[in-house]
């Protein structure tokens, strides 16, 4: 019986590199790190062990300094490491000098998310988006990667006389992104006619940062199929679903989630995704409580949404998956403020109430806890905006 070869995918084994600096301390540093793992899970690599060096500030020729990257060196070698992937983004030169000094495949976090959003997209006009973002970053690294693009459009007849090789890869790149953004404007276009021809009816969208449960709430409360998975950006595609909340209709919107150092192509190349948050009613905010940095998570999205002019709008805040909320009694000696895991729930949640003054709760997608206060807090929402719309509508109420 003749053997069967194996075509599955080995998982490459990874690297993960940070800095300490004066913007971020250790602690700060160890949670990126574990993002990154995270990410890096996502794409399917196998993290191994983590580099960590303080400095004021990342080198200009190698990010880290020459001691470090000799040190990882070593590990790549001796452990046969297939990927070290930095958690900022390289510069042209740092990527160069850094795959010299190391001798194997090295990304950057932004290359890392791409990577991620090319693996998710699902529809042409996920694909274009994602497309676009990679040739854009791709654009002024071209000088390590020689990608010989002319060679998918035939080669012969391509180049002019003296031109070099890397120049026709950048001519190539340049007409892609061109082409790209072309078909992105006309799909802009049609999805701004759809929103319009959606008439006046009251518009919530889900915003937060990735893997909160976006998902599953939308898949809750629109009783739809929404993709949720355990998993960094495991929504792409903006969905919009009809909701009826007591015979009260509105649009529900699950959009892509949020994270730290969001590439700036992907922002610019997702500018219709994003635009039903800018032009959302309501925003209902998906926080993980669960999540040990929660806090700094919603400051990011918060951060994002004024970045995307859509900060000045009514704000539902949901914290979910209090089922997995782990509680850390601290020492009763210990006089300094309690982190936001030394707090019970009860506590936390009216600390949060208090501080935030509009809609806040505190449910479970998974368990379904509290999801009728959230229903009723939704309806009292949309109730306000629908009543100044429509003022001829009461008996709906």
């Amino acid at each position: 019986m003749a053997e069967q070869i194996s075509t599955a995918r080995v998982a490459e084994r990874a690297v993960l590199v940070g800095l300490i600096t004066r913007e971020q301390d250790e602690r700060r540093v160890q949670e990126y790190l574990n993002e990154l793992a995270f990410l890096a899970e996502t794409a399917g690599a196998v993290p191994v062990r983590n580099f960590i060096q303080k400095l004021d500030k990342p080198l200009t020729t190698t990010f880290v300094g020459t001691g470090k990257l000799a040190e990882i060196a070593a590990f790549v070698t001796e452990e046969s490491i297939d990927l070290v992937i930095f958690d900022d983004e390289l510069t042209p030169t740092q990527l160069r000098n850094i795959e010299k000094g190391l001798g194997c495949k090295v990304l950057d976090r932004t290359n890392l998310i791409l990577d991620i959003f090319a693996r998710r997209a699902q529809t042409s006009y996920a694909r274009t988006q994602v497309e676009l973002a990679q040739y854009q970053y791709l654009l002024p690294r071209l000088t390590r990667l020689w990608t010989h693009l002319e060679r998918q459009r035939g080669g012969i007849g391509l180049r002019g006389p003296g031109e070099t090789e890397i120049e026709t890869d950048r001519r190539i790149i340049r007409d892609r992104i061109a082409l790209l953004k072309e078909q992105l404007r006309k799909i802009d276009v049609q999805m701004g006619i759809q929103r319009k021809n959606r008439g006046g009816i009251v518009r919530v969208a889900l915003v937060g940062y990735t893997n909160v449960g976006k998902s599953t709430l939308m898949n809750l409360l629109a009783k739809s199929e929404v993709f949720a998975e355990n998993k960094l950006f495991a929504t792409l595609d903006t969905t919009v679903r009809k909701v009826v909340v007591e015979n009260l209709p509105f649009l529900l919107t699950d959009t892509v989630g949020f994270i730290r150092k969001l590439p700036h192509h992907l922002v610019e190349s997702f500018k219709s995704t994003l635009d039903e948050v800018r032009e959302a009613d309501i925003l209902m905010h998906v926080v993980d409580i669960s999540h040990p940095d929660f806090e700094e998570q919603i400051k990011v999205v918060d951060q994002t949404l004024v970045e995307l002019k859509a900060a000045n709008k009514p704000v539902i805040m949901v914290f979910n998956k209090v089922d997995a909320y782990r509680y850390v009694p601290r020492d009763e000696d210990d006089l300094s403020p309690a982190a936001s895991d030394q707090m019970s729930l009860e506590d936390l949640e009216q600390s949060w109430m208090s501080r935030i003054g509009g809609p806040c709760l505190f449910v479970s997608a998974i368990q379904r806890t509290h999801l009728d206060q959230l229903r009723k807090v939704l309806y009292e929402q949309v109730r306000k905006i629908h009543a100044r719309r429509y003022p001829y509508d009461q008996f709906l109420y």
